[in-house]
């Protein structure tokens, strides 16, 4: 972008909720000229890629999905895995950018420009991409059509092919802060200003989880409510329980196994934080979890928080790996009866 250059491999990278998305759809908009049909992502030359998963045994493309990928991005830019599956019916399944679209964005971007400009390819999480397609978009982004123009928007670029990522000229976003996060909820949401406080610091700098919040909080109760019964099994050691549990995860799907593990970590996290006496500044619970930190923080200690946190990161590597997920979530339940009794 220096001296007026366009770079043809942009990769925007930045945790969930930082506004990547939003800043690679505008860029994309301006390139294209702000005109109505970029303004309602319709413009012939935009096009899109993002982890989608199959219909049926017929190879499934992302423009099967591409009316709720559009009105997903215009009600609100800020989502996360978590929205684009409920937009798209996604239910348990997990989402992939399969190899049959790299062959479709190859017809895409092999056309001429039908508006005699840039040719523009947003690809959201291309860490979603098999390795076989990676490999194929590699070979276009070593010799691109002229005027094309890559933006990819990364929530874990160290999981994107190195070679694509030495291709990209990268844009690291940092996370919101509170008060960025908060001035949004007031301005541009109507949120009480106590509230918008509250939310913007249980999100910790993710715009996308505070739009969840406000729109759905169903799903991180139901965490909550998980993470809660274990620990209460665990301490009390009901195995028998702590199996119909680890089944019950278990039929999550995937992509909501590994969101249920991040929100562990971070319940491990706030609590073992919230026996500072500073923990008034420092934590990012929202009411009901920090009513149970009370009680609750004291058994996360210097003790077993190392732990527990290396006994979730495994949980995750596994989850990933495809392992099975009963397996997985009970061995990590058992080992929480040790853990959570080490104070």
């Amino acid at each position: 972008m220096e001296q007026g250059k366009v770079p043809h491999a942009l990769m925007f990278s930045g945790p969930e909720g930082c506004g990547a998305m939003p800043l690679a759809v505008a860029y994309a908009q301006m390139l294209l000229g702000n005109n109505v049909m970029a303004e309602k992502l319709q413009h012939p030359d935009l096009h899109f890629a993002f982890p989608i998963y199959k219909k049926n045994s017929k190879p499934t493309f992302c423009d099967d999905f591409i009316k709720e990928w559009r009105e997903l991005i215009l009600r609100s830019p800020y989502f996360g895995m978590q929205e684009w599956m409920d937009a798209s019916g996604a239910e348990n399944q997990q989402l992939v950018i399969y190899v049959d679209e790299s062959d479709a964005i190859f017809k895409k971007l092999s056309l001429k420009s039908s508006q005699g400009g840039y040719k523009i390819l947003i690809m959201w999480l291309p860490e979603k991409m098999h390795e076989a397609c990676a490999n194929k978009l590699l070979k276009l982004l070593e010799e691109p059509p002229a005027q094309t123009v890559f933006i990819l928007v990364s929530e874990q670029q160290d999981k994107v092919l190195q070679t694509i990522r030495s291709r990209c000229q990268t844009i690291e976003l940092r996370r919101l802060t509170v008060e960025e996060v908060e001035d949004a909820l007031i301005n541009r949401r109507s949120i009480l200003p106590a509230e918008a406080h509250r939310i913007a610091r249980s999100c910790a700098g993710n715009m996308a989880a505070a739009i969840r919040s406000i729109t759905d909080n169903s799903e991180n109760q139901l965490f909550f409510d998980l993470f809660v019964f274990l620990m209460r099994m665990s301490y009390v050691r009901k195995v028998k329980e702590m199996k119909q549990w680890s089944d019950k995860i278990a039929g999550l799907g995937r992509e909501r196994q590994k969101a249920f593990l991040e929100y562990c970590q971070k319940m491990i996290r706030e609590n073992f934080i919230y026996n500072f006496q500073r923990h008034d500044e420092l934590n990012y619970m929202n009411e009901t979890e920090a009513d149970f930190a009370v009680k609750f923080a004291p058994f996360i200690n210097e003790n077993n928080v190392i732990g527990i946190m290396d006994e979730l990161s495994l949980a995750q590597r596994d989850i990933m790996q495809n392992t099975n997920p009963k397996m997985v979530f009970f061995d990590f339940a058992l080992k929480m009866i040790v853990l959570i009794k080490n104070r």
